[in-house]
This record gives structure tokens, sequence and C-alpha cells, in this order.
């Protein structure tokens, strides 16, 4: 059966915790994403893609909302989205679709997550915190009731199953569908990422990413299960891809995959995300389908924030003015059109700081009388880093405070004083790192807005 062509079904495939460089077209040479790589390339890659929030609950609340964490108030976990907060279950279902949501929500007070803080969705079979109520090979989730359902298999299969389901049961009407893994987010009792049995043991001592081999952190111990769980994802985005196939679903049918934020394996700080550095804030996106077919490469910086009014503009929805990103629409296939070359980044809970990512630079600041968890922002920073990541793209040089950096460490700071102003945010002062020498280092005038 075939739709209006502006309104296609639409399915996000959201995954946890998963860094850019765990795929193919990103460079990691195990073969671990035959499938993404495959919509990457037939669909529309976004290449630079970022969370504006390190965290599970705050990303999530962007993802829903199309709004910055401090907007909403979801600036930490455990915070559940407002009661008036209109979520792209609400504007899909206006717009005449049936909607569900399958797996991890983390936007809700408990499990299982009472009707009124299950954003307005019709299906609802998820755990506010999967990563408690369920292990790899137990998932127990709930119903729309609150009632406990268990669903055999691996964990990522079980979901998969339940999604391939809900899209068949849907298939004569127009659906779309959240459907949210865990992986490969670490199971947190056991401080542990256990994939599939037996997945482990392939990539045992295979690959390690530069930036996690630069710094001391867990990565000998974590890392072989963490690729076996991005490979069971993969595999699982095949099931949902022939899913729709099997159905004569596949040219109606949007596909996003993105994931809420990466994993820097403790080499950051004393755990797995909670950080601006790139292997805390860069993820894979991809999506194919409807107008993202042949849409290409997108080498513009993109936020989770622009993803949001995208979907809704893709599927002939109005996009809200209060939304915060923009729709990259324009940008398919090549084509040239006004777009910001900067992202914005907030982190609220290991510390109360943001940053601003432009093509070269990373520049980030903390408020050292902010109190991580309780403070959504604060009135004083200090300069905290500063990485040239055309020379250093594992920002393994923190460059601030340098002289020769000086003149460029200004301009950044007035970027990401805008860019906080245009969140919404309350005025806030920037101080300066303490100065010391440059040495032969120079950053030319053109360096400046690069």
């Amino acid at each position: 059966m075939r739709f209006r062509e502006n309104h296609p079904n639409v399915i996000v495939f959201l995954t946890d915790q998963q860094r850019h460089d765990s795929t193919g077209v990103h460079g990691n040479p195990l073969e671990l994403t035959p499938n993404f790589d495959r919509m990457a390339h037939h669909g529309t890659h976004v290449f630079h893609s970022f969370t504006p929030q390190p965290l599970c609950g705050p990303s999530r609340s962007v993802l829903q909302t199309g709004m910055y964490a401090t907007t909403t108030g979801c600036f930490k976990n455990g915070i559940p989205l407002p009661a008036n907060a209109k979520t792209l279950a609400h504007y899909f279902k206006e717009a005449g679709y049936t909607t569900g949501y399958i797996g991890k929500w983390h936007l809700a007070g408990h499990d299982p997550t009472p009707r009124d803080q299950q954003g307005g969705y019709d299906y609802w079979l998820a755990a506010n915190t999967l990563e408690f109520s369920s292990h790899p090979y137990n998932t127990i989730v709930y119903d729309k009731d609150g009632k406990e359902v268990f669903l055999p298999g691996y964990r990522v299969d079980a979901l998969t199953d339940a999604a391939t389901r809900y899209i068949n049961d849907h298939r004569n009407e127009q659906f779309f569908l959240f459907l949210s893994f865990l992986e490969p987010h670490h199971q947190n009792d056991l401080d542990d990422f256990p994939p599939p049995d037996g997945y482990r043991q392939r990539y045992a001592g295979k690959w390690t990413p530069p930036d996690l081999q630069a710094h001391q952190g867990s990565p000998p111990q974590h890392l072989a299960g963490y690729w076996g769980m991005v490979k069971r994802l993969d595999e699982a985005l095949g099931r949902v891809m022939d899913t729709l196939k099997s159905l004569g679903l596949s040219e109606d049918t949007i596909v996003m995959y993105s994931s809420d934020h990466a994993c820097h394996f403790k080499t950051r700080n004393n755990e797995y995300k909670r950080s601006c550095h790139e292997d805390s804030i860069r993820v894979p996106t991809a999506l194919t389908g409807g107008p993202f077919t042949g849409g290409g490469t997108l080498r513009q910086l993109i936020s989770h924030i622009d993803l949001v009014p995208t979907l809704l503009s893709a599927c002939g929805i109005g996009v809200p003015d209060n939304m915060q990103g923009r729709v990259f629409l324009p940008l398919l296939g090549g084509k040239k059109a006004d777009w910001p070359d900067d992202v914005f980044v907030q982190i609220s809970e290991s510390q109360v700081g943001r940053a601003v990512r432009t093509g070269r630079w990373k520049y980030g600041v903390t408020a050292p009388d902010g109190h991580p968890g309780r403070d959504m922002n604060s009135s004083h920073y200090v300069e905290q880093y500063l990485y040239d990541l055309e020379y250093d793209p594992y920002e393994i040089t923190n460059l601030v405070g340098l002289s020769s950096h000086r003149q460029l460490s200004d301009i950044l700071r007035d970027r990401l004083l805008a860019r906080m102003k245009s969140a919404g945010e309350p005025p806030a002062t920037i101080q300066p790192a303490p100065s010391r020498p440059g040495g032969q280092r120079r950053v030319t005038k053109s360096e400046l807005y690069a």
C-alpha cells in the first residue's frame, strides 16, 4: 500500500552510547556495520553528527521535543519530561499517524512508566531505565498499563522482534515508531558490556581507536564486548530493513539511525560519557527513505536538535516555532544552503560546562562554583580546554591558555556566549585561562574563523 509521498512512515532506530567510529563509514576496520554503512551510502549520511547533551535522559529529551535540555528542564538523568511538553508522538499523531514506542525511555520518574509520562505514544512496550529492569538475556519491559512483559532472546533481538511485530501489525496504517535500544551501553550492575554469547571472542584484541590508546581507561577490559554489541545492533537494523522490504514498505518509510551519545571508556573522567570531548558527543547518524534516499554525505555540523524538525518537515508536518534546531533538508544532494558552522554542547551532571565545536576547533568552559547535578547553568565559567581538531583530531593536547591562541580563544568565547544566549540561557561571563607561553605556535588570521 502506497501512502501520500509527503507522509511516509517513520522509524527511529536509536542506540545508546555508540561512538561514530564504530561504523565502517567512519573508518572502523572490523566490518561491524555493513547495514548502517549501506544505509549511509545509499541514503543520507550525517558525517558530522553530535549530541547537544552527552547523557541519556537529557539527550533523549532533545530527541523527543526538539528543544535543549535546559529549555525543558531535563538537564540531568531522573527528571521527567514536563507534563505540557509536546513530543514527536504528539506531532505525528496530530498529522494522522499511529505512534509506538519500544525499548528504553529514560524520561520518566520510575518504572513502570505512568501513562501520563509516556510521551503521548499510542503503543507502549518500554522501560524507563532498561539497564535496571533487564539483563542481556532477560528483557523485562512494561506495557501501556504498567504490566510487566518478558521478551525472550538477547535483548537487542527481543526488542527487534517486538518492532517487527509492530510494523507488521500496522502495515496498513501510517505509523511512527521509536525503537530505542540499550546497547551498546554498559550493563550497570555488572559494569560490563555484555554482547551475545561468542561475540566478545570475535573482537578481543582487534582494534582500539587512537583516542583510547592515548589515555588510560577501561578499553582493554570492555572494547571487545562493546564491538560485539555494535555488531548485533547492525544485524538488528538489517532485520528491520528486511521487514520493510518483505511488506513492500521500503519506499514509503523513512528510517533514521542515531545514538543518544557516545562512549570514552573512562578515559576522560571516571565513567563513560558526561564529557564534551568528541568521544562523548560524536555519534553515527544516517537516514534513508523519502527525501533522504540518495541524499549523499552531509559535511555540515549537525546536532540532534536539528533531527527533530527535519523529520517533521520531511513528513509534511509543520515545525513549531519553539523548536530550537533547524531543518537540514535544503542540504541534501550536496546543495548549498545557509547553515551554522558550529554546534553547541551543554553538560550539567559531571560538571556545569559548555562547549562550542566548529569545523576545526573545540572550545570548552566549566563553572568552578557550579554544583553538578543541581545547577542547570551558571553565571560564571572559566576556560577549560581548546583543541585543534585538524591537527589533533583525538584531542590529546589541550591548547587552552597559550598566548599564541589568545585571539582565537576570544573569538570562540564570543561564539559560545552567543550560542548560550540563543539557547535561552541566562547571561554569563567566561574567565580566561591562565596565560602560558605559546612557543613556536602561531595562529594565522585565516585560521581564526575555521
